[in-house]
Order: C-alpha cells, then sequence, then structure tokens
C-alpha cells in the first residue's frame, strides 16, 4: 500500500468536487464559450465553487482543438490539446442504450462525479456511444455526447441530462420539444444524432439494448447541411 501523495489529498480529486467544460477550439479560437462560460458558471454556483475565470490565456493554433476549463476551490484551470478523432464516420454510428443512471442531483452539471458515464461508455463499449437512463427508465443523457431524437417527426430533446452547448446551437431557431422520453419510446425513434463538442452533431444509424420486440433499431442517417465549425466533425 502507497501513501497518499499531498497533491491528491483534496476534495477535487477524493470526491470529484470540480466543474467543468470543454470547448472545442478552431486555430486557437475558442467556439461557443460565451455558451460553455454560463453553464459552468451556474454548475459552480450548485457546487459552491468559486466563479470560474472568464479570461483564457492566447490558445495554440490547433487547426482543431480541445479546451477544458476545470474549477475546482483552488481556481480555474485549463489545458488544450488537439481534437483528432479520425476520419468521419458514414452510416456506421452506433449507440446502446445501457442499464447504468445517472445522479438525480448532479445529472444537470458537468462535474468531476464522473463514475456513471465511465461505466455507461464501458458497458456500451464497441458501440460509439452509451445512453444512461434515470430512476424512472427515462432516457436521459450519454456517456460523452448528448442525445437529440426524431419521434414521431418531431425533434426532441430527453429531459433530465446536461445542457448541452452543442445541441442547443445546432437547435438555434429550429422548431423542437423538451420532454421525458422512457426508454420504450426508442422503439419509435426514426432518426437520432448526439452532440457534443468533441464530435459535433453525428448521426446514429443503429441503436441497440432495447428491450422487448425491438433488440436493435437501423435509423436513417442525415448529417447536418452546415458549415458551422462547432457543429461539423472536426477535420471535415
Amino acid at each position: 500500500m502507497k501513501a497518499l501523495p499531498d497533491a491528491v489529498n483534496d476534495p477535487a480529486w477524493l470526491h470529484g468536487a470540480t466543474a467543468f467544460t470543454t470547448v472545442r477550439t478552431r486555430r486557437g479560437a475558442p467556439l461557443l464559450w460565451p455558451e460553455h462560460l454560463a453553464r459552468l458558471q451556474d454548475t459552480c454556483a450548485f457546487l459552491g465553487l468559486p466563479a470560474p475565470d472568464p479570461d483564457l490565456h492566447p490558445l495554440d493554433p490547433h487547426p482543431w482543438g480541445l479546451l477544458r476549463v476545470t474549477v475546482t476551490e483552488g481556481g480555474t484551470f485549463a489545458s488544450h490539446r488537439p481534437l483528432t478523432p479520425g476520419p468521419r464516420p458514414e452510416g456506421d454510428v452506433t449507440v446502446r442504450l445501457t442499464g447504468v443512471q445517472i445522479h438525480p442531483q448532479l445529472g444537470a452539471h458537468k462535474t468531476g462525479n464522473y463514475l456513471p458515464y465511465r461505466l455507461a461508455a464501458r458497458e456500451a463499449a464497441p458501440a460509439f456511444e452509451g445512453w444512461l437512463l434515470d430512476a424512472h427508465g427515462q432516457v436521459v443523457d450519454g456517456s460523452r455526447t448528448s442525445p437529440l431524437l426524431e419521434l414521431d417527426g418531431q425533434l426532441i430533446v430527453p429531459v433530465g441530462g446536461l445542457p448541452s452547448v452543442t445541441r442547443a446551437a445546432f437547435l438555434h431557431s429550429t422548431p423542437h420539444a423538451t420532454r421525458p422520453v422512457h426508454a420504450a419510446e426508442l422503439a419509435r425513434v426514426t432518426r437520432a444524432w448526439v452532440c457534443s463538442s468533441g464530435v459535433g452533431v453525428v448521426p446514429v444509424a443503429r441503436l441497440e439494448g432495447l428491450s422487448g420486440a425491438y433488440p436493435a433499431r437501423d435509423l436513417g442517417v442525415q448529417w447536418p447541411d452546415t458549415t458551422d465549425p462547432a457543429l461539423v466533425w472536426p477535420g471535415g
């Protein structure tokens, strides 16, 4: 048994007492930073952490980058790396519904208490993404992206998960509804997308892990008709 290093003897590392956001960058420019900052401020207030420092230092001019801004009791910290997810997937993105549940109070916030999302990703592998439930069996979030569904001809944002900045930007001025979505309704989904800073807005080709008479479902694939650098597959 090893002694706990002083550097990690802190609530930020022992209990996940942090708030964070991940921001896509384009040649050193942070995309949708005001929206990310507003969400981060709300989470810091909820957790009782200091308000995040809104001033970003100059960033390396990566063609595509991912900036992580983390707030702890000790202040605001940032790391920036190249964003290189590889070739854009064409018609082979699979999402698996998992049995993992989000935290009932923390699900609407991006915090260091991240274990449910890691467990969902592990359960869903090798699928591109795993979706998490709440205690009522409703689909609420993804392990690393946020879901957007087409049900009965209407775009639906499931209630209960993280308010995705990328998804909100994609839906700006587009009619949609926000409501609870029970897992049983996935059998009626005609199209779906997953949204995040890391991948943009990606269409789902196949849903797996459904119960009953619908163990899997193939969906129509439609990539967004946009050149917005915050929404496209990075590098595309």
